[in-house]
């Protein structure tokens, strides 16, 4: 028998000038996550269980970038996406384009769970959802007059709001806490923005040592309608094995392409680094100009963080009783 361990976070990358009660209500919400996922644990919930009922409270919580408060396409709409993974017996489900699901998490347990898929989209996910029988809510609940305002915003600035935060142009990157990082980033020739809500995710090893990831997001601010980021997609933000589970946030187009959560387990699996060894290279050698943070739990209990913006919202409790919600 091991001892649990559960992570959660709420995004890679954090304004330095965020106000004192932003940061406040980030720490509530992820300790008040921690607490329901640990509570779950002490139950004897596996940890499939867990991560899905923790990316519920998350995805319920306006704060963050996943089901209410998601961010907005170019169309003033959202467009969610979701995953989840369960390393005992690498069992996943993954869904993206919902605009009615008000807990994408657990339409993409169904998928796994009631489905001969691993990954539904659009409105065949849509579709799924109602023969299921999930609850559904209309567009405008999940649209919050702060992301309204983000997206006018980006819109102004023919900007696209990334997961993470980026000086504007014309700031000091060092004096901004990125020494080294480039000022005024492109993607596509869109400039990113300084300012966006966040993704969220959890990762849970249970007693039985059995570990499980989840990953939820509205994607990015400003976003093409149709596009699709590293959440859902197993093996890039999210992935569970039986040696570790990872879930991944931030620059969405870097992760896929370093396929990101699956490194880190491998670099466990076949290479016999510990966690944080594994998170350590794959954040600095695997994601090449991308930004992005990521959390991890190993079969073992260990709990492991990395990232290289300015901050990650983040958390973790074990079994002994250590609790933690940090954000640089």
């Amino acid at each position: 028998m091991v001892g649990w361990a559960i992570a959660v976070h709420g995004g890679a990358g954090v304004d330095p000038g965020l106000p004192v009660e932003r940061q406040e209500e980030a720490r509530r919400v992820l300790e008040r996550c921690l607490r329901v996922g640990a509570a779950g644990l002490r139950a004897g919930l596996p940890a499939v269980d867990v991560v899905e009922m923790v990316v519920r409270e998350l995805e319920t919580d306006p704060v963050f970038n996943s089901g209410r408060g998601s961010a907005l396409t170019r169309k003033g709409t959202v467009e969610m996406e979701a995953s989840i993974m369960d390393g005992h017996g690498r069992r996943c489900g993954a869904v993206s384009g919902l605009t009615t699901v008000k807990n994408p998490v657990s339409l993409a347990r169904l998928v796994m769970d009631r489905s001969p898929h691993s990954y539904l989209a659009f409105d065949g996910a849509e579709e799924f959802a109602r023969e299921q029988g999930v609850e559904v809510v209309d567009n405008s609940y999940f649209i919050t007059e702060e992301n309204m305002s983000m997206l006018k915003r980006a819109k102004e600035a023919n900007s696209i709001m990334y997961d993470y935060r980026v000086p504007a142009p014309g700031v000091d990157s060092a004096s901004a806490g990125l020494e080294g990082a480039k000022v005024g980033l492109l993607m596509n020739g869109l400039r990113i923005s300084v300012y966006a809500p966040e993704t969220v995710g959890c990762v849970v090893v249970d007693s039985n040592g059995w570990c499980a990831a989840a990953t939820s997001t509205g994607g990015l601010m400003n976003k093409m309608s149709g596009r699709i980021g590293d959440s859902p997609l197993i093996g890039s933000g999210t992935y569970a094995c039986g040696d570790c589970a990872v879930s991944c946030t931030g620059e969405g187009e870097a992760i896929i392409r370093s396929t990101l959560a699956r490194d880190v387990a491998a670099l466990v699996e076949y290479k016999g680094l510990s966690l944080q060894e594994a998170v350590d290279y794959a954040i600095k050698e695997r994601l090449d100009e991308g930004m992005a943070g990521l959390i991890a739990v190993s079969r073992n209990g260990e709990v492991a963080y990395g990232f290289n913006t300015i901050g990650m919202f983040r958390g973790c409790a074990t079994e002994d009783g250590f609790m933690e919600v940090s954000i640089w």
